[in-house]
């Protein structure tokens, strides 16, 4: 087999946020592939206790743990150093010792680079003929642009500082290798314009779901209160998009849909929810669960999903999740972004506040609807050993499968 060097920036287990949910998957196909040598770090205490199940299917690996402090001093050193903040806090002396060895020793016969940061780690150090291909995701520099657009200063001038440079780190990772992938056409689109000179690299892929898992077949006993009638939002409750997503139904939809209906529930299932997230538990029609074991029974009872994303990049994991469930979808524009059109969805878009208010309303008014259609496009469309077969590809040099 032959023998493949994984770079991510976070230990990919468990599959309990989106990038974690890519970079798991990736893992699981590849090492049955590939002899795997994984480089990554731990950002959260939780995640060591699963070193052991991710190093399992490792041939070999380097996980080095990363305090919460450095969150801060890496950002201060970034500013003094000129670079972006976010660069400056995976800089890591073991994980780049680590790659140099494992390079010299092992000559790895392709490598797989999840998330830009994780870059620098073998700049300069591999033969040309070996293939390295850089999973974007999402084109994260723009996020820190929307971010800037949205605060006053001195956000706003951190967050545009951020989007300038990590965009050109972007560029020169692109131009660096061997072939820059994103989440979906539309990112990779957008990318094309903002890299011209690397547009004939770039590719894009399409998210997963595990559908057999996300199955609505599977029985799940009820989590709300009888008579409730229930819009559900999923994701981890401390990521910025995810907290403005619901905070802005909060304030610009809840009442509304309360005044007509009064047994409606806008229930937010996800981690860490922030003092922010939590505070909206207070208001009447909100439950904030916090981390749930399972997010399948809150999807199950639900009426729908709705996912009010004022900002969003790449493909919603929470957005193929409901579909596969069989889950109608209420959602703004930029939440269904880079999911096709499929006939007989029932995914209503609903951008701004009076459209998401009448569309909940009229959700709530009749018995919950099976999105068939929804799960028969994850079926045909989102199926991760497809999508990653084809990514596969870009690892293999051409000229040593001859």
């Amino acid at each position: 087999m032959k023998k493949l060097l994984y770079l991510v920036h976070r230990l990919p287990f468990p599959p309990n946020k989106g990038d974690k949910i890519s970079s798991n998957n990736m893992l699981n196909y590849f090492s049955q592939h590939w002899r795997v040598h994984l480089g990554t770090f731990v950002d959260d205490p939780e995640d060591l206790q699963y070193v052991d199940r991710v190093m399992e299917k490792c041939e070999d690996g380097c996980i080095v743990e990363l305090p919460r402090w450095k969150r801060l001093t890496g950002s201060v050193l970034g500013l003094i150093r000129g670079r972006a903040l976010s660069l400056s806090y995976y800089d890591n002396v073991e994980l780049q010792q680590w790659v140099r060895a494992s390079i010299k020793q092992e000559c790895p016969d392709a490598v797989l680079i999840f998330s830009g940061v994780m870059g620098r780690f073998v700049k300069g150090l591999l033969p040309a003929h070996v293939p390295v291909v850089f999973d974007a995701e999402d084109v994260d520099s723009e996020k820190w642009r929307s971010y800037a657009q949205a605060k006053h200063w001195p956000l706003s001038w951190l967050y545009q500082r951020e989007a300038e440079k990590l965009l050109a780190y972007e560029r020169e990772m692109a131009a660096s290798t061997h072939v820059s992938i994103f989440v979906s056409r539309e990112e990779a689109a957008l990318f094309k314009q903002l890299a011209p000179e690397s547009a004939d690299k770039v590719q894009y892929r399409t998210q997963g779901v595990d559908s057999a898992y996300f199955d609505p077949e599977h029985y799940f006993e009820n989590p709300y209160q009888p008579g409730q009638k229930v819009l559900v939002f999923t994701g981890a409750m401390d990521y910025r998009p995810n907290i403005e997503a619901v905070k802005w139904f909060c304030e610009h939809v809840l009442q509304a849909v309360l005044a007509k209906e009064p047994n409606f529930l806008f229930c937010i299932v996800g981690m860490k929810p922030t003092d922010e997230v939590m505070q909206l538990n207070k208001l009447a029609g909100v439950r904030v669960t916090g981390g749930v074991p399972d997010v399948r029974p809150y999807l199950h009872h639900a009426l729908a999903a709705c996912l009010p994303l004022q900002l969003a990049r790449g493909i919603q994991n929470k957005a193929l999740e409901a579909m596969s469930m069989a889950l109608p979808i209420l959602a703004t524009q930029d939440a269904m972004l880079g999911i096709i059109d499929y006939p007989e969805t029932l995914s209503i878009v609903a951008n701004d506040a009076n459209a998401m208010i009448s569309a909940a309303s009229e959700l709530l008014a009749q018995p919950r609807q099976m999105n068939t259609a929804g799960r028969a496009c994850v079926l045909e469309h989102y199926n991760w050993d497809t999508n990653l077969r084809r990514m596969e590809k870009y690892l293999i040099n051409t000229k040593d499968a001859q």
